[in-house]
């Protein structure tokens, strides 16, 4: 059978390199005398291996919350002569002055440092180290890196001493680098200078770069544009990103006569004085011939660009320049690589002579605006991930895997951006739903998991957290959910704080905890109630007594607290010992009408009586009292009464030296019981799914409470009735045959208990010899609803 798309496993290498770095000290390193690490005198690694090790590195810092980042990782990388480093791509303020210095000997080819806030000047002397080698670099978003920190910066080669790293110390507008320029760094091809402070002369930094082939001043501002053409003969890409266009920018522009790639494209065109004309895209098309790719995002364009409406709608869209529906590309003598026209007026024509657009017509332009604009432009991208959420809620996504990978993508390289965080969310919600699904394959499902939890995590905003609760409801759970099963609990145990969280979160949170713990088994349950599951469901179920309300948290927390103490002792002491007792009655008595909530409650209670250490805290007069009178509740059916009885059963289990109060009697009790079981319909439809029957059968070959035989024996009996396929296989299975025939032979079972089990024995009979197909039963909690 052919896997879904993206359901591949990963590489060995990918395993390799990220079970390496998971174990260093396992693998590759040793511990020094000062517990910092040091690679193995017998490991030499080429350049591809280092490269993909601090790339990956990277990578899980940033995007994996069980990843723990190794104090002195980079200085791992710091002899040449057993690492090799070629190609590195650092982000963000994790990185640090002191990373880089421990990399200065490296020859690098490639440099990339994305939005390193808390790179100072000091750094930009460890970049002279690179000069000889370094063919490509980016300093996009590096903010602070030409400012100096509290003292000087080091001169390379300098090492850094113990006590020395000042890392932390706040970096000062006022003390710009100005001795820093790119002397000697001949080989440079490739630079980004995105987001380059306006206190820095962009010109004096540039002047020596002779032979750049590419330059990215994204938001740069430039006092005189004219010394751009410096690179007339030479520039093949040249990104000016929110620049504002002058006739002298404009007039320089056509002098660079090789360019291969232009971007002059905007924020949006709210914030631009510039019309784009139809001469002006016409002279760039005749003096740019060798053009391959344009972006004029965010202009404003002249209505005289493209050709009437009637002439537009004329034949299948077509990529032909002598078809442009855009007057100045018909002179194209080729179609376009690459043409950005998002938030223009010219993305909604017909024929548009290029194989990529970016615009808000169609799915395919606005997921070509994502996928273009993600990584440096947040802003552009958000609003593209917007116009994707309109599609996927309102028409149909028909490019699924890729808009997931490029919304996954966004989230994981923007998890403190709120606007992407937001749209990111919203659209994963539904493009995870039932629609979709059965295009997903378990891999990306996976991914869109882990992304979705980095968001709760990282991001603490209200509409975040009730998106991304959202989403996680679009999965099957817990099996979905198993491989990050204590993360996400934690994460929602941490949403359900009632003294900060709003309503619908909490009801969506409080859903999710349920049926996280529905269907697992005891060793999860057990994890679950030491991370304080029992005492955030009773808060809340107190705030809301607090507050007169009986709604969804209330009955859904009650519901789960039914189910996490199924079979789970510990969890049972916990309900007890945070007064859960108490709460339960303050709950019967507040609301008397209430039906799910009494059951819910009661078959809580039923596990608790399943627990013979804590059976004397239930016996006591007013519990009793309390369990008697709810067996004659028609509510919710028979469940409230089922579930009572059920509760007695096993304190009756005990015998009458137990029974340690004078009123009620014991025998009164009993005969209340009786008289309540053979009110029920043996055919009653269930709201209950057991997984085992164990705490039943413990009750049937007994003498010492007969009226508790026969409520396990009616149990039993109703079950294999209404649910034969789902239950007789499960009795048979955990050797329920043999207790009923042990029942059948004491003298102390009733006449009509005896009836009853010699009925649930027939009706199994059909099922000795099938084979034991019982995994829907296996798969449901006793006591708990799916």
């Amino acid at each position: 059978m052919a896997c879904k798309a993206e359901d591949n496993p990963d590489t060995l290498m990918t395993l390799c390199t990220a079970y390496c770095l998971r174990n260093l000290r396992k693998t590759m390193c040793y511990p020094s005398n000062r517990s910092k690490l040091c690679l193995r005198s017998d490991i030499f690694l080429p350049s591809e291996i280092c490269d993909r090790l601090v790339n990956t590195y990277m990578e899980l810092v940033h995007t994996d919350s069980t990843f723990e980042p190794q104090e002195g990782f980079f200085q791992l990388f710091s002899d040449p002569r057993s690492t090799r480093l070629t190609r590195v791509r650092l982000r963000e303020d994790f990185v640090r002055d002191r990373d880089l210095e421990a990399i200065r000997k490296q020859d690098l080819i490639e440099l990339t440092l994305t939005s390193c806030s808390s790179l100072s000047a000091r750094s930009l002397k460890t970049l002279t180290c690179f000069r000889d080698t370094l063919v490509s670099l980016s300093l996009f978003g590096c903010t602070q890196i030409f400012f100096r920190k509290g003292g000087a910066p080091l001169a390379c080669g300098e090492d850094v001493g113990e006590g020395e790293e000042d890392d932390v110390s706040p970096v000062s507008r006022q003390a710009l680098e100005t001795d820093f320029h790119f002397e000697g760094f001949e080989r440079l091809r490739m630079l980004n200078l995105g987001g380059l402070s306006d206190e820095v002369d962009a010109e004096a930094l540039l002047r020596p770069l002779r032979a750049l082939t590419s330059l990215d001043l994204s938001r740069v501002t430039l006092q005189r544009t004219a010394f751009l053409a410096q690179w007339k003969e030479r520039l093949v890409s040249l990104v000016l990103y929110n620049m504002d266009l002058s006739e002298e920018l404009l007039a320089t522009l056509l002098e660079l006569t090789n360019l291969r790639h232009l971007d002059i494209s905007r924020e949006s065109r709210r914030n631009s004085k510039f019309k784009m004309t139809r001469k002006l895209l016409t002279v760039i098309v005749h003096r740019l011939r060798y053009l391959l790719s344009l972006d004029i995002s965010g202009h404003v364009m002249q209505d005289n660009c493209t050709v009437p409406r009637f002439e537009d709608a004329m034949g299948n869209p077509s990529i032909e320049p002598c078809k442009s529906s855009i007057y100045p590309f018909q002179e194209l003598a080729r179609p376009l690589q690459f043409l950005g026209l998002y938030d223009t007026t010219l993305c909604n024509v017909t024929h548009i002579p290029a194989y990529k657009v970016t615009g808000s017509k169609n799915e395919e332009q606005v997921l070509n605006a994502i996928e273009t604009y993600t990584e440096h432009r947040p802003e552009l991208a958000h609003r593209a991930i917007n116009q994707l959420f309109d599609i996927a809620r309102i028409q149909h996504c028909s490019q699924l895997l890729r808009a997931l990978q490029l919304v996954i993508a966004a989230l994981k390289c923007h998890k403190y951006d709120k606007t992407i965080q937001v749209t990111g969310s919203a659209a994963l919600f539904y493009l995870t739903n039932t629609e979709y699904r059965g295009d997903q394959s378990v891999r990306l499902r996976r991914e869109v998991i882990e992304v979705v939890l980095n968001g709760m995590e990282h991001y603490q905003e209200v509409t975040v957290q009730r998106n991304c609760c959202l989403t996680l409801c679009n999965f099957s759970i817990p099996e979905e959910l198993d491989f990050q099963y204590s993360r996400v609990n934690q994460l929602l145990l941490n949403i359900l704080e009632p003294a900060r969280q709003d309503e619908s979160i909490q009801r969506i949170a409080v859903h999710l905890c349920n049926a996280l713990v529905c269907q697992v088994d005891n060793q999860h349950k057990e994890a679950v109630g030491k991370m304080g599951f029992v005492r955030t469901m009773l808060n809340l179920i107190q705030k809301k007594l607090q507050d007169g309300m009986c709604d969804q948290v209330m009955e859904f927390s009650w519901s789960a607290l039914w189910n996490i103490t199924d079979e789970t002792p510990d969890n049972c002491q916990m309900f007890l010992n945070c007064r859960g007792m108490n709460l339960f009655l303050e709950c019967l008595n507040e609301f008397p009408d209430k039906q799910e909530l009494h059951r819910n409650m009661l078959g809580l209670l039923g596990n608790v009586a399943e627990v013979r250490a804590l059976r004397p805290q239930l016996l006591t007069r007013q519990f009793i009292s309390v369990f008697s009178d709810l067996l004659e509740s028609k509510a919710d059916g028979i469940e409230v009464s089922y579930n009572a009885c059920g509760v007695l059963s096993h304190i009756m289990f005990d015998g009458q030296e137990s029974w340690s109060m004078e009123e009620p009697t014991r025998d009164s009790v009993m005969d209340k019981m009786m008289e309540a079981i053979q009110s029920w319909d043996v055919t009653s439809r269930r709201n209950i799914n057991y997984r085992s029957f164990e705490p039943i059968l413990r009750l049937l070959p007994q003498s010492i409470a007969p009226v508790s035989q026969h409520w396990a024996t009616w149990a039993l009996f109703n079950l294999v009735t209404v649910y034969p396929t789902k239950y007789c296989p499960l009795l048979i299975k955990e050797g329920g045959i043999v207790l009923l025939e042990k029942a059948l032979e004491l003298d102390s079972s009733q006449e009509e208990t005896k009836s009853m089990a010699r009925k649930v024995m027939e009706q199994c009979e059909n099922f000795k010899d099938d084979p034991m197909e019982i995994n829907a039963a296996q798969d449901m909690n006793a006591g708990g609803r799916g």
